[in-house]
C-alpha cells in the first residue's frame, strides 16, 4: 500500500488522525502547516479548497473529517482492536462516541475559540462564553459513560478514546479546563501517557518549529 499523506496543523482537530496512525501503527507522511493555513498556505487551497485541516491523501481517497481519517487510518488493513467492528458488543456506542466528539463537544469549543479568542475584539466575547458553557453541558453524557468504566467501549481503548481525548486536550489548550470535571481530567491525563499519544505529538511539534524556522 502506498503511503497516505496527513496535512495538519500542529494541536488542532488533526492531532486526533496523528494519534490514530501511530496507534494504528501507519507510516504517514506528516506535513504540518502554519495556522491558519487557508492564509498562511494558500497554495494548500489547490489541495483542499476548503482550506481545513485535517486532510488525508491516500491514492484516490481524500478525507477532511478528524474523527473519521482516525477510523479509516485504524482500519484501514482491515479488523481492529482500536475500532469496533458490526456484531461486536458497544458497536453503537463506538460510533456514537466517535461523532458525538467532533458534532457535540468539540464544535462548542471552536466556536468558543472564534468569539472569545480570535475575534475578540469584535465584542463577542459574552457569545464565546455561552459556548463555553454549553461545552461544559455536553461533557455529562462522557462524564457518566466513564462513572463505572476504564474505556468508552467494550472495554479496550480505541478511536472513540482518541477522538473525545482529544476534544479534552483542547479544551486544556485554550482555558476550558475549569468547565471539565476532575474525572475527565483524570481520564485525559491516562489518555495523554500513551506511548502513541507521546509519539504524535511530538511529530507534530517536530513540524511546527520547522516552520517557524
Amino acid at each position: 500500500m502506498t503511503k497516505p499523506t496527513l496535512y495538519t496543523c500542529a494541536r488542532s482537530r488533526g492531532l486526533r488522525a496523528t494519534w490514530a496512525a501511530e496507534e494504528a501503527g501507519v507510516d504517514v507522511d506528516l506535513k504540518v502547516l502554519p495556522f491558519p493555513p487557508r492564509y498562511l498556505a494558500p497554495e494548500y487551497l489547490e489541495i483542499n479548497p476548503l482550506g481545513t485541516v485535517p486532510l488525508l491523501v491516500d491514492g484516490d481517497a481524500q478525507m477532511t473529517e478528524s474523527c473519521a481519517i482516525a477510523h479509516y487510518l485504524a482500519t484501514r488493513s482491515g479488523a481492529s482492536e482500536l475500532a469496533i467492528s458490526p456484531g461486536e458488543p458497544d458497536y453503537a456506542a463506538y460510533l456514537d462516541f466517535t461523532y458525538h466528539a467532533d458534532a457535540t463537544i468539540t464544535f462548542p469549543q471552536t466556536v468558543y475559540m472564534r468569539f472569545a479568542i480570535f475575534e475578540k475584539e469584535k465584542g463577542w466575547t459574552e457569545a464565546g462564553v455561552a459556548y463555553a458553557k454549553w461545552f461544559e453541558k455536553r461533557l455529562v453524557k462522557v462524564e457518566q459513560r466513564l462513572s463505572a468504566r476504564e474505556y468508552l467501549c467494550a472495554d479496550r481503548f480505541t478511536v472513540a478514546d482518541i477522538c473525545v481525548g482529544y476534544a479534552l486536550i483542547l479544551a486544556q489548550n485554550v482555558g476550558l479546563d475549569d468547565r471539565v470535571p476532575d474525572s475527565l481530567k483524570d481520564y485525559r491525563a491516562w489518555l495523554t501517557e500513551r506511548e502513541a499519544y507521546k509519539r504524535a505529538f511530538a511529530r507534530e511539534e517536530e513540524g511546527r518549529k520547522a516552520l517557524e524556522g
